[in-house]
């Protein structure tokens, strides 16, 4: 039984580029997926979430930029590797790239050793990156300390800079029960002096964006997030 390095994702709508490229991976041990357009890739990363995916830039109806921008919107692929591939005669620095989320890119034609070398190499640093990272997630919603990142459902919910806070410690310890004045001390400190009433616009905010089950109010003490 061989044993297999990582998972890959290559997208083009040239069947002889997939094929070339699944022998050469698959040579070297790696699990292999193809789509042969934009659609069917992102249903094949929803289903398959591989480490790493090939997207060609000029497929038929979207395009690869589309494709990767779109994934890099769900929390699951922001840590996958995202490389284009690119005719010789495109300019990449026009064609957004790497705004819409890429990693790296290659030129055709391609080598297979030299890309292959490259896709362990990025691999591997990934890996020992992603050993550091904290992810918390809590039902539907997940926040990405190291980014300051929230996320419902796969949505990015945009907090301003408290709101992160008050959250991130809701979450630190989902279903406790939170005093008061423990997260006026906490996000707020106790050299800043705020009104009686801003902690609950804050909780109101966040139940508007979250959704009001997120967040329940102890009566009389304080507020915990509904860890269900």
């Amino acid at each position: 039984m061989s044993l297999t390095v990582g998972t890959i994702l290559i997208a083009d709508d040239e069947p002889d580029i997939l094929e070339f490229l699944r022998y050469n991976f698959e040579s070297a041990g790696y699990l292999v997926h193809t789509a042969a357009d934009g659609e069917s890739a992102i249903a094949l990363a929803m289903k398959e979430k591989p480490q790493l995916i090939i997207l060609d830039v000029m497929m038929p109806g979207m395009d690869g930029i589309e494709v990767c921008r779109l994934l890099r919107e769900k929390p699951e692929f922001e840590d996958c590797i995202v490389i284009f591939l690119t005719a010789r005669n495109e300019d990449y620095s026009e064609i957004a790239g790497f705004t819409a989320g890429a990693d790296d890119y290659v030129t055709k034609p391609i080598r297979p050793r030299v890309l292959i070398t490259r896709i362990k190499s990025m691999l591997s640093r990934k890996q020992t990156g992603n050993s550091e990272r904290r992810i918390i997630k809590v039902g539907a919603t997940t926040l990405d300390v190291e980014r300051m990142l929230v996320y419902k459902s796969g949505k990015h919910i945009n907090l301003p800079k408290k709101e992160y806070e008050l959250l991130y410690l809701l979450l630190s310890d989902p279903g406790k029960t939170f005093t008061r004045e423990e997260i006026y001390r906490k996000v707020w400190g106790t050299d800043i002096v705020v009104g009686e009433r801003t902690l609950d616009v804050h909780i109101r905010k966040l139940r508007e964006k979250l959704g009001d089950e997120e967040i329940l109010t102890m009566k009389g003490v304080g507020y915990r997030y509904n860890h269900r």
